[in-house]
């Protein structure tokens, strides 16, 4: 069932009803300020940081969901209604709504009166901007009141939900004509403040969210709404608001235009007053001025969508299949860029009130994006890195404001070290900027402690070379990729963190996960090391990396499947042996990625048993059998229900992983079917049963255990989007930036046919003509590059060169 439809021409999702499954959202925002926003205009806004600098609040886990965001009401006579639906949830004659890169539009109408409202934060000032249109399409002449509505939330937004005995006596604002400006704690340590205006003279104002809604009422009938007058209130404590009334009137076939402007202002400290508690608002006339008009509005909205075609335009392909184009040209990038702007801190699953920057998260994000703006990917790195400790491993996340690490969920997570590793190659490979490696870069983000970032990936390495367990594979610490396999943890307390609680060393539990990381990145490192002339670190590094690979085949090889761990009690989890979880998905991904079994035949094994045993319809389970009972070794994995997260639940993060290994041993047909079944264009027709957006990835699908199986959770802000790019761009449609150049090598499914790419590569365009006339899965005979047959795969790069016309025949 279809809720709406793919616009590809204009980059847009069209909603077509304010009744999806859940809360369908968009980001607004390229920099550091940031809005989330619903079908119904539901969501929330923040700048560089959704927990500590958050603008306007979002009530979580309310009735009805999706409640507080940006509201129009509009009064005609009796009816009162809002473009978006919500909150009035008024039935309209005509609804829209069409979310597109960094901007969405909302189309109502009732009685004759259409509003349209455009929402979108411009590339260069920290706002937002609401341009609202009315138009009168009836035969009479319109009296009517329009409210805007927006809630400021008290900055800290864990305290601001919890902390009333302060903050109900905090709150302050000022009003200046038609802008009302947000300065709680002002006055004492903070130096920013918020404002909400409008480009047109108001009729009334609220900012006392009592007196604009009334005595017992919600959001969905305000007293000053429904009577049509505002109460001019000035808030003092309590739950300051920002609302203005505008009386219209609009002759048939009339219409007019208003901007609404939510935005952010800082001061220095020792400038901070134009008088006794009077705000400095030179900021925020800046901003005002900057889009008074309309005309000025059209222009940022310009800009904004040639920013985006301009990213865009780094990775395009043209095949037969329109889905492909449509995620590869358009909604897997964006995602992609909206991963790594937010990492896992701020969606509608994920309040933004806890976590931060996660280290192993970004390190993954960047694969995705690298190609898009490397210089962002650069510093990237370098913020990610300079919250690593000096024995190499790391905080499992930071704050974006801060750049700090924090402890909020622990550390200890074995994997982290090896991520940053893969996302240097990753951005080595796709610039050949070694100088990174020589930047000067903080441990703990202290400065006296900086290294060379090359020495923090050979202390990443090294971490993981010398934590190993008794069979010679890595320690998994608190967890590797899945925090939820806690091998340390032991905890028996209701209510207990499992990421900080036992110890996060453990002398005996180990992952062939990070086993299989090992071998792919440490191989890396070492080239690295190649490269840039270090030979005994390297010839180091192998030795360790040829180690691990046969620790892997001695001891986490099961017979048809690799296995997971050894817990710690040197048992084996993910074996045949176990009574339930017996095969697990990552290593089956990774080990093979890495190379391991391939040659020795394993990998086909093992990818059999993951379609025997693992596989469905929706999408490739965790693990198999799931566990029906808790089991005080494994930890939170075996606490959810069955079906559900990680406990056997279809986790879209790692499915590309198996999609990749089964194009490393060439099978095109298996690859690109497990490519579809989580693909959201693929599966538009059950949103009914999927629930999330039909143009993004979740996290996590209901595992076939579950009582809802299919149904989806945690969309928008998953390492599923970067993993899933790299799958499709690198492994099935094959252009994979090297250390050398761009190599191709694709591996498609039968029928796919003939495609073109196009690729931003190091300042030149590449322009690649695939051409597959036997109708293989994989294997190119040879490369021409403009028309000059070339040896191998790889596209060398020549300098000063522009422009390559490759043409790629397979055989």
């Amino acid at each position: 069932m279809n809720f709406g439809h793919f616009d590809d021409a204009n980059k847009e999702y069209v909603i077509t009803t304010p009744d999806t499954p859940l809360p369908w959202i968009n980001y607004l925002g390229s920099q550091d300020f940031f809005s989330l926003i619903s079908n119904t205009c539901g969501g929330y806004s923040f700048y560089k940081d959704a927990k500590l600098l958050r603008i306007t609040r979002y009530r979580y886990n309310n009735i009805p969901v999706d409640s507080n965001g940006k509201y129009y009401y509009i009064k005609d006579g009796d009816s009162i209604w809002n473009p978006g639906a919500m909150p009035t949830r008024t039935s309209l004659d005509a609804y829209e709504c069409r979310h597109g890169l960094g901007y969405s539009r909302f189309h109502g109408e009732k009685n004759g009166l259409a509003a349209d409202l455009l929402a979108f934060v411009p590339v260069d000032t920290p706002c937002e901007i609401n341009k609202l249109t009315l138009k009168n399409n009836s035969d009479a002449a319109k009296e009517i009141s329009l409210f805007s509505y927006v809630e400021f939330c008290l900055w800290n937004a864990v305290d601001d939900m919890t902390n009333y005995q302060r903050n109900l006596s905090t709150g302050e604002v000022e009003i200046i004509g038609s802008t009302i400006y947000h300065k709680t704690e002002y006055r004492e340590r903070r130096n920013h403040y918020s404002f909400f205006t409008v480009n047109a003279p108001v009729n009334g104002f609220d900012t006392s969210r009592d007196d604009f809604l009334g005595l017992g009422r919600g959001n969905n009938n305000p007293i000053a709404v429904e009577e049509g007058k505002s109460r001019n209130s000035v808030a003092s404590g309590w739950y300051p608001i920002a609302s203005q009334q505008i009386n219209v009137t609009l002759a048939p076939g009339e219409e007019k235009e208003f901007v609404f402007l939510l935005g952010y202002c800082e001061n220095p400290k020792d400038d901070k007053w134009e008088a006794p508690n009077v705000i400095k608002k030179d900021p925020a006339k800046k901003i005002m001025e900057k889009f008074a008009a309309s005309k000025q509005v059209d222009a940022a909205f310009a800009q904004l969508n040639a920013y985006w075609d301009e990213l865009l335009s780094r990775y395009h392909v043209e095949s037969q299949d329109p889905h492909v184009n449509r995620m590869a040209n358009i909604w897997n990038q964006y995602q992609c860029m909206v991963t790594f702007n937010m990492s896992r801190s701020a969606s509608y699953y994920e309040s933004g009130t806890g976590r931060g920057m996660g280290f192993r998260d970004s390190c993954q994000d960047l694969l995705g994006f690298v190609h898009l703006i490397p210089e962002r990917a650069r510093e990237r790195i370098l913020d990610i890195a300079a919250t690593q400790f000096e024995d190499g491993s790391a905080y499992h996340q930071y704050q974006p404001l801060t750049k700090q690490g924090n402890l909020d969920i622990g550390s200890g997570f074995n994997d982290d070290p090896l991520w940053l590793i893969a996302a240097v190659a990753a951005y080595l490979k796709e610039t050949g900027d070694y100088a990174i490696l020589d930047e000067m870069v903080a441990f703990d983000c202290h400065m006296e402690k900086a290294a060379t970032l090359f020495e923090h990936l050979r202390r990443s390495f090294e971490y993981s070379r010398t934590h190993l367990g008794p069979h010679k594979l890595p320690l998994i610490g608190r967890a590797d990729w899945n925090d939820c396999l806690n091998l340390n943890c032991f905890s028996n307390e209701p209510g207990e963190s499992f990421q900080t609680t036992g110890p996060s060393e453990g002398p005996v539990a180990e992952s062939v996960f990070i086993a299989g990381m090992y071998v792919k990145y440490g191989n890396e490192f070492a080239e690295i090391c190649t490269r840039v002339g270090k030979e005994k670190e390297a010839e180091i590094a192998q030795k360790a990396v040829d180690e691990m690979y046969q620790a892997v085949l001695d001891a986490g090889w099961d017979g048809e499947w690799f296995l997971r761990a050894y817990d710690a009690a040197s048992q084996k989890v993910g074996s045949h042996e176990c009574e339930e979880g017996q095969i697990f998905i990552e290593p089956q991904g990774f080990c093979i990625i890495a190379g391991i079994g391939v040659k020795e035949g394993l990998a086909k094994k093992a990818l059999d048993s993951v379609k025997e045993r693992l596989d469905t319809k929706y999408g490739i389970m965790l693990h198999q059998p799931a566990y029906t009972k808790y089991y005080l070794n494994l930890g939170e994995i075996s606490s959810y229900p069955p079906g559900y997260k990680e406990n056997a639940g279809i986790f879209c993060h790692n499915n590309p992983w198996i999609s990749i290994a089964e194009t490393v041993i060439g099978r095109g047909n298996r690859a690109f079917e497990i490519y579809k079944k989580t693909c959201p264009s693929y599966i538009e027709n059950i949103s009914e049963i999927h629930r999330t957006e039909p143009y993004v990835y979740s996290q996590m699908i209901a595992g076939r255990d579950a009582a809802r199986h299919g149904e989806a959770k945690n969309s928008w802000l998953t390492g599923t989007a970067a993993w899933t790019f790299v799958n499709l761009s690198q492994a099935i449609l094959g252009v994979q930036p090297s250390y050398d150049g761009l190599s191709i090598d694709p591996c498609i499914p039968e029928g796919f046919g003939d495609f073109t790419l196009t690729r931003r590569f190091r300042g030149a365009t590449y322009y690649f003509d695939v051409k597959n006339p036997n109708n293989v899965e994989k294997g190119v005979a040879y490369l021409e590059v403009d028309g000059k047959q070339v040896e191998g795969n790889v596209v060398p790069v020549e300098d000063g060169k522009k422009e390559y016309h490759v043409t790629v025949h397979m055989a």
